[in-house]
């Protein structure tokens, strides 16, 4: 018997993909408990960065499947669009998790004083707020519940990208190939949205006659 196409796409495809989106953390992990000489002069510093940059990573991947759903007319890639989306949430959370447990040992004052004095943690956890706000409302129940209300909050990943990225640039000061790089990614990614919507906007124009204001729906 033959394993249909949906099988392959909804059930083995996404296997695939959670284990791809694992494999960073299983190697940091292993890393951090076996050789944490691996991890540099500054483990702590090491370990939060490899984190904020794999969830960065995935948040771009992400935001790409919706590009290659127009540029290859077919919609099989927003079928990952969820899960890779908590994937990046979830680093996002480690990310957060490790700078205020490990780094700050949950010292509030501190935390506090960190935050409000570098822009660039400012940020950082403004970015990361968001994610975690978009995560707990990615499920079917709040999309339901909020109604149209979801999408227009659901478009903050934007925002949260832009500021993941301008957080990367000020925490690496000196050498910014790297944000500049992903930068460039997102660029590309947010340019492809706009070409689309333009097009679509003109295909579904209504109309005009001559000496006559075309109707627009508001």
């Amino acid at each position: 018997m033959t394993l249909s196409k949906s099988f392959w796409q909804r059930w083995v495809a996404k296997t695939l993909l959670h284990l791809a989106a694992a494999m960073p953390l299983a190697l940091l992990g292993f890393r951090v408990v076996l050789h944490p000489e691996s991890l540099g002069a500054n483990p702590v510093a090491t370990l939060i960065h490899e984190l904020g940059l794999w969830a960065l990573r995935l948040l771009l991947l992400t935001l790409a499947l919706t590009p290659l759903r127009h540029l290859t007319h077919s919609a099989v890639w927003l079928l990952y669009r969820r899960m890779l989306g908590l994937w990046a949430a979830a680093y996002t959370l480690l990310h957060l998790l490790a700078y205020v447990g490990i780094d700050q040992r949950f010292d509030l004052p501190v935390l506090i004083e960190d935050v409000l004095k570098r822009p660039w943690i400012t940020i950082g956890f403004a970015a990361s707020l968001i994610l975690l706000v978009l995560s707990i409302t990615s499920t079917h129940a709040m999309m339901r519940r909020l109604g149209r209300r979801w999408q227009t909050l659901h478009s903050s990943v934007y925002a949260a990208a832009l500021l993941g990225l301008w957080h990367f640039y000020w925490q690496v000061k000196k050498d910014i190939r790297a944000p500049l790089a992903y930068a460039i990614v997102f660029a590309v990614l947010m340019l492809i949205r706009v070409v689309r919507s333009r097009r679509f906007k003109a295909k579904f124009a209504p109309a005009t006659v001559p000496g006559k204001t075309s109707a627009r729906v508001l």
